[in-house]
């Protein structure tokens, strides 16, 4: 997703150093970014993995331990979908070695058909049963904006996520649409451009037309982080990073 999977781990004593994704803009507001991943130290990118639990256990382990991350304002760790060894592993390993100010909580995300909320109800157990606090509930994939049209269409349904957090008494962050434009943004990096009429969450979107070649589009050498800005999801995920910081405060973590 941020196009830096040609990028190599680097060796140094004692540990490993996260791959750099961009440095800090002061001027912009914009904090650095660094990632790990176990596909950096894999030879190709579609290179498998075929590990049993035990040594993908160690391997999370030794993320937390031997990456030199420096001093963070935040550690976000993507887990898969599931209760499986890497989240037992992960959760027995944060509050072990953690200080316990230091172990925010876990956003969990779903997407609205009840087919998924059922499997995400099993994780928000598992949170409880491990004593993670749960900051919050995304519903993903909640509505489909066409880009010819604007009209936004529930392909998935819409609801499900808002009625689990609800069930659970934990707070509902809000609803995330699939947009098509953060799609070619990932892949080609051109920057989001919305037809007239094109409505998010009720806000309009949309943006001045802009005719621009190929070229043009290769031109534009600003970093991910700043084209993303002019993203439909932009204003959603501001809102949900408040609401989380928010949340996190309030339990006194950091």
């Amino acid at each position: 997703m941020f196009a830096i999977e040609d990028a190599k781990v680097t060796q140094a004593p004692g540990g490993w150093l996260p791959i750099t994704v961009h440095e800090a803009d002061p001027s912009s507001g914009i904090g650095s970014l660094r990632v790990m991943s176990l596909g950096f130290l894999l030879p190709g990118r579609g290179d498998a993995v075929v590990w049993r639990g035990p040594k993908k256990t160690a391997m999370v382990r030794q993320f937390l331990s031997d990456v030199f991350w420096d001093e963070l304002d935040y550690l976000l760790i993507d887990t898969p979908p599931g209760t499986s060894d890497e989240h037992i592993s992960l959760a027995e390993t944060l509050l072990q070695k953690a200080r316990p100010d230091q172990v925010a909580g876990a956003v969990v995300v779903t997407t609205p058909q009840g087919v998924a909320t059922a499997d995400v109800r099993k994780e928000l157990n598992f949170c409880a049963k491990t004593g993670i606090r749960i900051l919050g509930v995304v519903e993903n994939m909640c509505g489909f904006v066409c880009p010819n049209c604007s009209e936004c269409t529930n392909i998935f349904g819409s609801g499900g996520g808002e009625v689990m957090a609800n069930d659970f008494n934990v707070k509902f962050l809000g609803r995330i649409p699939i947009d098509q434009q953060f799609i070619v943004l990932v892949e080609t990096g051109k920057r989001p451009q919305y037809p007239k009429g094109t409505m998010v969450n009720g806000q309009d979107i949309s943006t001045a037309a802009q005719e621009t070649t190929g070229e043009e589009d290769k031109r534009d050498t600003a970093q991910l982080v700043q084209k993303y800005k002019d993203c439909s999801l932009a204003p959603i995920f501001k809102a949900i990073t408040a609401d989380v910081i928010s949340a996190v405060e309030q339990l006194g973590a950091r």
